[in-house]
């Protein structure tokens, strides 16, 4: 059995300016990323984890270091953990991407939905499991903890498939910044133990 940590990445400043970020480069933790990626750090230090796993992105990345330094283990980048691919909505408000008649589709019948040159809800889903189950694969025979920080859609799509929710209904998941979920994935089947874990999401920044 193989327990995953599911993280998802901290605050950053996009957050506040309502856009779709996606996969774009140079978007960093803000002050209070970094304190909610030190307190994930020492709410797991009990935890001890056999490979600590991440997104590409630099968000993703700055999360996972102070977990990875307290754990004395390097960051893995594993390009099937990325964010969503957005295509020619990456970058764009939220309030110009609600008029579109994408919108509601994304929202309430996500299977159907396909981001303009860019990625659908299934092969996002597709491309999260088939992540997981081959670092399951990599760590079969050796139990223990992993840890993978990445992005809130796609944790909640790997949530949705390992919970046998419909593809449709996983927007009834919330996944917040820096927060912890929890599975415990064996042959014989999955069990959630922990999901959206906040404690290091509404820390004080500089604490």
């Amino acid at each position: 059995m193989t327990t995953f940590y599911l993280i998802r990445h901290g605050h950053n400043d996009f957050l506040e300016k309502h856009k779709l970020v996606g996969r774009m480069p140079d978007v960093h933790l803000s002050e209070q990323g970094h304190s909610q990626a030190e307190a994930l750090g020492r709410i797991l230090s009990a935890v001890k984890f056999k490979a600590i796993y991440a997104s590409p992105l630099e968000r993703a990345v700055e999360t996972a270091e102070p977990l990875a330094r307290t754990q004395g283990l390097d960051i893995i980048i594993r390009e099937g953990l990325l964010e969503i691919g957005f295509g020619s909505w990456q970058g764009q408000s939220l309030k110009a991407l609600i008029r579109r008649k994408l919108w509601p589709i994304i929202q309430n019948s996500p299977s159907l939905a396909r981001f303009p040159n860019g990625e659908s809800f299934p092969e996002a889903q597709a491309r999260v499991v088939a992540e997981l189950e081959a670092l399951r694969s990599l760590h079969h025979g050796k139990k223990g903890s992993v840890a993978c920080v990445f992005h809130s859609d796609p944790i909640k799509l790997a949530i949705a498939h390992y919970l046998g929710l419909a593809l449709d209904l996983f927007q009834r998941i919330t996944i917040s910044p820096a927060s912890i979920s929890v599975l415990a994935i064996s042959d014989s089947g999955t069990r959630i133990l922990s999901l959206n874990d906040t404690r290091a999401t509404y820390v004080t920044p500089g604490v």
